[in-house]
């Protein structure tokens, strides 16, 4: 909203110009120890903060007034080689600056949360705080923000702040005339003392995943309100009189909620209030989508329920028409009956179809035939090629994968399994650092009856009995001793999983956190898409991992993907008769959970969790792939809304702000987007196959760019029958438009342009999006049927 950010810019420009008034030199050694302290901390630049040369003269950033120091921003500034190594949000040297009014810190990356002692330790002057896009993380905790009675400006915009904001604390801000909270993963409702604050101008809370209804009697909005951005929630309920009233002289913004009533009153006027629930209000959300909302919470919903159209009683047929009407019932009779004999007929088919099959394949085993052998990678190529199915490895078999150990050489590496050395529980068993006697660091994952079957370690050496890929965790070898504890050590890979190293802690004792450059992101998604490859469309039969998730990605030194957590990989599930009967009769399935609540055994399930670790690399929200509550769920519909094909603009709303990145990689974080959506389409029929997945991953500029010439429809020239045509890089549109949360698509785009004074630049023009059919076609004369 172009009105916002004039405001927004004002207030900056106004406590800058404030603060730089009768600028000189420094006079106080206790300002000067504290912008020392600050450079040191923050490890900034000498060309930007020169030593010997007087801050309030020399120093970039640093405001002065009467000899002392009144304002600081780091906009602009650039850390050290050192200082990149190790970022932090370390700003104690503020302490020292009794007159400081404004700290602005806007795009400089401060990972970590923000102090508990910031609202005791700034001083009393203290107006303005700009804290957007600065990778800030956790919760605002009370006493950073109470104490600061004067503040006049609080931004927060673009972090990764999460958990309920502190109600008190805001409260006490009386002086508050802009609050910026927007881009943030925060929960639960907006304090109602918020709309209170008697200096409020501007605020924005905008894609908060903040919840909750409006307040009604007794909360009356500020009279000093201009502008208010609520949109982008899961806000809901009707929209009280006062809130009416405010939204009718105000620029408003409550799109993408569930607000349900009427709006009639403002509706046209200052408000955007597309999709919501309301009844007087074009481009709302469908009577299905609020309905389910409101359902899903236990709230009462008063909009339209749509209901079966009532059919009219037919009226009496005339006496000389009894007789035709008898002889079509007849006939009507006859088509059902012939019409169940033959469904019955092409049932019982299926079934001695499966059943002749089954025993087929148990003379083959009976009669002894040989069957095609195991080997390594290449051999399940050459399996899978001439359809030849791999068996489960023999007992004997699985012994010779990798080398044996004895029990006591595994607890000696591993201090007798001390506590201290375990790495982290697993769903099989528990995973323990160790060392052997040649120096050789391991993992030693300890497998008892207690937490798994009896033959759960079979699992994984079955698979690598196929062969030691290379993107899937380094077996070294085994221990069968044990009647009861089964052993299988790994090689160590240093760098732990992803879901560690996406955002690390840097040092035992420091508190900030280095996140994973865009290079090192592409480079694991596409490892991690050439493990699943392997497993879906190299071992015969396919198998199916089950748990992709961050804390399965290992990395090691060079951040080469190793694929983990083996222990629930099983071949894709078959199409028992059930099953076949069930797409017969056209009746959907849930392709993401078995019948018994566990994990599907298909590769769609795979590509779905994969879409979702795409997203955690994107975005640098964690958990996200660990997680599949109503929460996440939430989350995922919120920022899917902003992947699309044609406006790589909204990938600002959702990218994750520590991510330093030019214009070519910034296109090909929004390939991966895009190619995420396309994996979490909730139909599984329309997921791509992995080793499209992979292909987009390794050329992700083609993904959003036109192709050159005719390559395009050379390619579509070299389709084939039956499979997924090779026009590849084609548009998206199809793809990942279909998928649910895309039909909000259409409001961001008029939100967007509303706040972008009239349309993309150059570097956006059409002449660079997909133009072509599809990038991830459907199958040739495929069904549009749920698996």
């Amino acid at each position: 909203m172009m009105r916002a950010r004039a405001l927004w810019a004002a207030l900056l420009l106004a406590a800058l110009a404030a603060a730089v008034r009768g600028q000189g030199n420094l006079a106080s050694r206790a300002d000067l120890a504290g912008l020392y302290t600050l450079r040191g901390a923050l490890g900034l630049r000498a060309r930007d903060w020169p030593r010997k040369a007087d801050p309030c003269s020399a120093w970039a950033g640093v405001g002065c007034r009467g000899g002392r120091v009144v304002s600081v921003s780091l906009v602009g500034l650039r850390r050290t080689r050192l200082g990149r190594l190790a970022p932090r949000f370390d700003v104690g040297g503020l302490r020292n600056l009794s007159r400081l009014e404004s700290f602005t810190a806007a795009g400089f990356g401060l990972p970590g949360s923000i102090p508990a002692w910031l609202g005791a330790g700034l001083a009393p002057s203290f107006r303005a705080l700009d804290l957007s896009a600065c990778a800030v993380t956790g919760e605002i905790a009370a006493s950073a923000i109470a104490g600061l009675g004067n503040l006049t400006t609080l931004n927060l915009a673009g972090n990764l702040l999460s958990g309920q904001l502190p109600a008190a604390a805001l409260a006490g801000l009386p002086k508050l005339g802009a609050l910026n909270l927007s881009g943030n993963a925060f929960s639960g409702a907006l304090p109602d003392a918020v709309w209170s604050l008697p200096e409020l101008r501007v605020l924005d809370v905008s894609q908060t995943n903040l919840t909750g209804a409006l307040p009604g009697a007794g909360i009356a909005p500020s009279a000093t309100l201009q502008t208010v951005d609520l949109s982008g929630n899961l806000f809901y309920g009707t929209v009280p009189d006062t809130f009416h009233q405010l939204f009718s002289r105000v620029m408003a913004n409550i799109s993408g909620n569930y607000f349900e009533g009427k709006l009639s009153s403002v509706a046209g006027g200052n408000v955007s209030s597309e999709m919501n629930c309301f009844l007087d209000v074009a481009g709302q959300r469908s009577p299905e989508d609020c309905q389910q909302f409101y359902a899903g919470r236990g709230l009462p919903y008063d909009g339209p329920v749509a209901a079966p159209t009532p059919q009219p009683s037919p009226a009496p047929a005339p006496a000389e028409k009894k007789n035709g009407r008898n002889k079509n019932l007849k006939y009507i009779l006859i088509g059902a009956i012939g019409g169940g004999v033959l469904l019955l007929a092409v049932i019982a088919a299926v079934v001695y179809c499966i059943v002749r099959s089954r025993r087929g394949r148990s003379d083959q085993r009976e009669s002894g035939a040989p069957s095609a052998p195991s080997g390594v990678h290449g051999s399940s190529r050459a399996a899978a090629a001439t359809g030849a199915t791999q068996p489960s490895a023999s007992p004997a078999s699985l012994a010779k994968v990798g080398d044996s150990f004895a029990y006591d050489q595994l607890a000696n590496a591993t201090s007798g399994f001390a506590e201290e050395r375990i790495i982290k529980h697993g769903h099989s068993g528990d995973l323990y650092h160790g060392a052997l006697q040649d120096g050789t660091t391991v993992v030693v994952k300890r497998i008892t009856t207690r937490v798994a079957k009896k033959d759960a370690y079979t699992t994984e050496l079955d698979l690598f009995a196929k062969g030691l890929h290379e993107r899937l965790v380094p077996l070294i070898g085994h221990c069968f001793d044990e009647e009861d504890e089964k052993l299988l050590v790994y090689r160590f890979v240093r760098n732990g999983d992803l879901s560690c190293a996406l955002h690390r802690k840097t040092g035992e004792e420091e508190e900030g956190m280095q996140s994973l450059d865009w290079i090192k992101r592409l480079k694991i998604a596409t490892g991690v898409a050439e493990a699943l490859c392997y497993l879906h469309h190299e071992c015969n039969p396919p198998m199916v991992h089950r748990d992709v998730q961050a804390s399965s990605i290992l990395l090691d030194d060079k951040f080469e993907v190793r694929l983990g957590s083996l222990s629930e990989v099983c071949p894709q599930e078959g199409e028992s008769h059930q099953n076949v009967i069930t797409k017969l009769l056209r009746f959907s399935s849930t392709a993401d959970q078995s019948s018994s609540g566990s994990p599907s055994a298909s590769c769609s399930y795979d590509v779905y969790c994969f879409g979702k670790v795409l997203l955690e690399l994107v975005t640098g929200r964690l958990g996200i792939s660990a997680s599949s509550d109503g929460t996440t769920s939430d989350w995922l519909d919120n920022t899917l809304r902003y992947i699309n094909i044609y406006e790589k603009e909204l990938m600002s709303k959702i990218i994750d702000p520590t991510l330093i990145i030019d214009e070519d990689h910034l296109e090909e974080v929004w390939a991966m987007a895009i190619v995420a959506k396309s994996c979490l389409n909730p139909r599984s029929s329309k997921r791509p196959p992995m080793k499209y997945i992979l292909k987009a991953l390794e050329n992700p500029l083609k993904v959003v760019r036109e192709d050159n010439g005719s390559s395009s429809a050379r390619l579509r020239a070299t389709s084939s029958r039956g499979s997924w045509n090779a026009a590849f890089f084609g548009s998206w549109r199809h793809s990942s438009s279909e998928i649910g949360p895309s039909r909000d698509d259409n409001m961001f785009k008029r939100s967007e342009t509303i706040k972008s004074s009239g349309g993309s630049n150059g570097d956006h023009s059409s002449s660079r999006r997909r133009q072509s059919k599809e990038i991830f076609p459907e199958p040739s004369g495929s069904r549009d049927t749920e698996d």
